[in-house]
């Protein structure tokens, strides 16, 4: 069994409006209510976003436990939801889910589209994390993303044939050094500043490191740790409380041995995730833009990743 995060079936994906004229689902303080469980990479990043946007006030959030509840994989707390959003839902009732207490149903589980609509909709006082014309690059980096996530999955499972791992660690290796090449001369990786996709890539290597390096061989892990760039951006990403604030290594670990009793060790990680943690929690958030994750996009000096 591979550890991955399984998804609601089926997927539940309205949007937040701008006009309450129109009705339906429109920004209103309160209103929504996330459910979140920050192992989960998906929530992980949503939970990145709504710290930076300082939407604590305006859309409450709910925790759920590291390890879900449910035999399907899901949580029993989220089955109310998910059958007043779908009849007779199939399960399983997953996390993330964007929740309207006005009518007690699912709004979307679709993280992707409640990235944009917490950036696009609610504002807040952190930055702009979709700029006017970001579209395209935004949905580049979402798809270099699941690539990474899907190829490390395939390469890591035990029982695929050598020639699917072979070609699935080619596809890691090719698109890591896509991004890698990305963040060579600019702090993030889109120009022109923090947006969601570097929220999207930070998580998508907090789960390359933690949950699907332990699968891979010791070359593959080689090559991986050969993108300084990649993982010092990761590093200072770290640094800033609203993203390794979020951190939740513990609760990883014990998700990703819940999905699969016999999984190989965690080993020694690329970043030291629980340092960063701690370093996060013990100090006030700074406000905006003083974060260390803020600022203009001009590449920092490099750091090893020794």
């Amino acid at each position: 069994m591979s550890a991955t995060y399984p998804t609601a079936a089926p997927s539940l994906r309205s949007r937040i409006g701008s006009d309450p004229r129109g009705g339906g689902y429109y920004a209103a303080p309160r209103r929504y209510r996330l459910h979140l469980s920050l192992p989960c990479p998906h929530s992980l990043a949503i939970a990145v976003a709504h710290r930076l946007l300082r939407l604590d006030d305006a859309l409450p959030v709910t925790l759920l436990p590291a390890v879900p509840d449910a035999p399907d994989g899901g949580y029993l707390a989220l089955d109310p939801l998910y059958e007043a959003s779908a009849h007779h839902h199939p399960g399983p009732s997953i996390a993330p889910v964007l929740s309207d207490t006005w009518s007690g149903r699912i709004v979307s589980t679709h993280a992707p589209d409640i990235l944009r609509d917490l950036a696009r909709r609610f504002g807040g006082d952190g930055p702009d994390l979709h700029p006017s014309g970001a579209e395209d690059s935004l949905d580049q980096v979402g798809r270099l993303c699941e690539q990474v996530g899907a190829s490390a999955r395939l390469a890591g499972r035990s029982d695929a044939g050598a020639p699917e791992r072979h070609t699935a660690v080619g596809t890691l290796l090719d698109t890591l050094s896509v991004l890698e090449t990305r963040l060579t001369s600019h702090a993030y990786v889109t120009p022109g500043g923090l947006t969601l996709a570097d929220i999207q890539l930070w998580a998508t290597l907090v789960q390359l490191d933690t949950v699907h390096r332990p699968r891979l061989s010791a070359e593959t892990v080689r090559r991986i740790a050969e993108n300084t760039q990649l993982w010092a951006y990761a590093r200072r990403l770290a640094q800033c409380p609203e993203f390794g604030g979020q951190l939740d290594p513990d609760g990883i670990e014990q998700r990703r041995r819940a999905s699969d009793p016999q999984a190989p060790g965690a080993g020694v990680p690329l970043v030291d995730w629980t340092a960063y943690t701690s370093a996060a929690t013990a100090r006030e958030v700074p406000q905006w833009p003083e974060s260390v994750c803020g600022g203009a996009d001009v590449r920092p000096p490099a750091v090893s990743c020794d």
